[in-house]
C-alpha cells in the first residue's frame, strides 16, 4: 500500500551508491516508488539484486522494473557490448569513457515520466552527479534543466512533475558522508561495471566510489578484488 500522507515520487534506483543516497533524501519528503532499468549491462543481475535489497530496506512496495533491450541492440558502450572491453579507470581523463551508454539517462527519465504521470507522482528523483559530467554528458545540470522543460511541454496540462537531482553538485566524498548521515544502506549497493561477484576496484565506477570513501575517511563495506588508493 502507498502512504498517501506524503506526495508520491518516482526514484530511479540503479542499485548504486548515488541512487541509494538519492532515495534516502527523497524519503524525507515523499512516499517512494522505485524504478529500475535492465538494459543488458554486464552486471545486470547484481544491480537488480541491489535494487531489491535497497527497496526492501526502505519497505518500498511500489516498484517497477523496465527492460530496455534496445541498448544491447544499439551497442556502442562497454557496458552493453561484449566486444568492447571495460577500460581501467583514469580519473584525470576529460574524455567520454567507453562505458558511456548513449543517451541512457534521457531514456530512463522518459520511462519515469510516463509512470509518474499515470500514478500521479509529483517528482522524479535521479542520482546524477556533476562530478561525472566530464565523462558523461547526460549528468550535467543543463541537461536536466532542458529535460524539465520538455516534461512541462509534453505532459497533460494538469500534470506537474518536478525532476529533482539532489546530489548533482556533491562530490563522491560528500555523497558518502551524506549517505552515512542518513543511515542509507551503502553496504547493499553495487557500483562495479565489470563483476557481479566482487567489485573489480578498477573500472570508472569503482574508482570514483573508492576515492569518495577514501576522501571521506569511511570504510566501504562491499568486497573488492583489488582496492587501490585513489586519494
Amino acid at each position: 500500500m502507498i502512504d498517501n500522507k506524503k506526495p508520491l515520487a518516482v526514484v530511479a534506483v540503479s542499485g548504486g551508491m548515488d541512487s541509494c543516497v538519492t532515495a534516502a533524501l527523497a524519503k524525507e519528503n515523499y512516499t517512494l516508488a522505485f524504478a529500475h532499468f535492465n538494459y543488458g549491462q554486464k552486471t545486470e543481475k547484481r544491480e537488480l539484486k541491489a535494487f531489491n535489497d535497497i527497496a526492501d530496506f526502505y519497505n518500498v512496495s511500489h516498484r517497477l522494473i523496465f527492460d530496455f533491450t534496445h541498448f544491447s541492440k544499439i551497442g556502442g558502450s562497454s557496458l552493453t557490448d561484449n566486444n568492447i572491453e571495460i577500460a581501467r579507470a583514469d580519473l584525470s581523463s576529460k574524455e567520454i569513457p567507453n562505458s558511456y551508454v548513449p543517451f541512457r539517462n534521457a531514456n530512463i527519465l522518459s520511462a519515469c515520466v510516463s509512470w509518474a504521470e499515470v500514478i500521479d507522482a509529483k517528482a522524479i528523483f535521479i542520482g546524477a552527479v556533476y562530478e561525472d559530467a566530464s565523462g558523461y554528458p547526460d549528468c550535467r545540470p543543463q541537461f536536466y534543466e532542458a529535460y524539465q522543460r520538455m516534461v512541462d511541454l509534453g505532459t497533460k496540462p494538469e500534470t506537474e512533475i518536478k525532476i529533482i537531482t539532489p546530489i548533482i553538485n556533491l562530490s563522491k566524498a560528500e555523497i558518502v558522508r551524506k549517505g552515512t548521515e542518513l543511515n542509507a544502506p551503502l553496504h547493499l549497493t553495487w557500483s562495479c561495471y565489470k563483476s557481479e561477484e566482487e567489485a573489480c576496484g578498477e573500472c570508472d565506477s569503482c574508482a570514483f566510489r573508492l576515492r569518495g570513501f577514501q576522501q571521506a575517511e569511511i570504510e566501504d563495506m562491499i568486497k573488492y578484488s583489488v582496492k587501490p588508493n585513489y586519494f
